[in-house]
């Protein structure tokens, strides 16, 4: 029994963990040893790739930004400023933008970002055209239908004209052939649009592209400007004043 229990308790030191390491071989793998970092192998803070999001999405996940205040007015800002489109027998001009609905985003995913946008547009035209050697003004609508973002090249137009009881059938099939025109140069300013707001997903944590920070700086200096000038007039009119004369 007692030799029973010395071998026992023999066999159990022997195969602890602690007797191992103490009782470790020459051959057993070296501890390892610390070591310095280099200067190179030490990462530095601003090293790190800058996150595309807000400051609080770090992570770059899903994060959306509602793009359709300033989509919006661009789309009008440009389609207004097509000028008169000429054709054979007259000419008309875009007199208002009439429907401008839809959205545009900017989206963040997974550190990338992408813009999209989907509009429809009414635009309310007004035009001059020589019909049996007289000058007949007339009225029109050009509807673009739903569009999205990449889709340019697939862009259609409908017109419908306004209420005119004097046109023969012929002359208004003529004009509505007119008016299709406008698609050229519709296109043309939309895809201005789409470039510009290409530009909004090359701007991490920035107001915006550079022609809105462009205009916003303008808009800066135009201000400080007035002020500044409306100081001018205060301080002169103050000091030109006459002092109370005291009886």
């Amino acid at each position: 029994m007692e030799n029973g229990g010395e071998e026992n308790q023999s066999s159990s030191v022997t195969t602890s963990y602690r007797y191992w390491v103490r009782e470790a071989s020459q051959d057993a793998a070296p501890l390892p040893v610390p070591r310095k970092l280099s200067a190179d192998e030490i990462a530095p803070p601003d090293s790190q790739p800058p996150t595309l999001g807000s400051v609080w999405n770090k992570a770059g996940t899903w994060e959306e930004k509602n793009l359709n205040k300033w989509s919006a007015d661009r789309i009008k800002e440009l389609l207004g400023s097509i000028g008169s489109v000429e054709f054979p027998a007259g000419k008309a001009q875009i007199a208002e933008v009439t429907k401008c609905s839809g959205d545009a985003f900017l989206v963040t995913v997974r550190n990338k970002k992408r813009v999209g946008y989907t509009y429809e547009i009414a635009l309310k035209i007004k035009g001059e055209w020589t019909i049996r050697e007289e000058m007949k003004t007339v009225k029109g609508h050009v509807d673009i239908p739903e569009f999205s973002y990449g889709e340019l090249d697939d862009l259609q137009v409908e017109v419908r004209l306004s209420e005119e009881k004097d046109l023969l059938q012929q002359d208004k099939l003529m004009i509505k052939q007119d008016l299709k025109q406008f698609l050229k140069p519709v296109r043309e300013k939309l895809s201005q649009f789409e470039e510009e707001l290409k530009d909004w997903s090359k701007y991490s944590r920035s107001a915006g592209p550079p022609r809105l920070l462009a205009n916003r700086t303008e808009t800066n200096t135009r201000e400080l400007w007035i002020s500044f000038m409306v100081f001018l007039i205060l301080w002169r009119f103050h000091f030109e004043l006459p002092s109370p004369e005291v009886y």
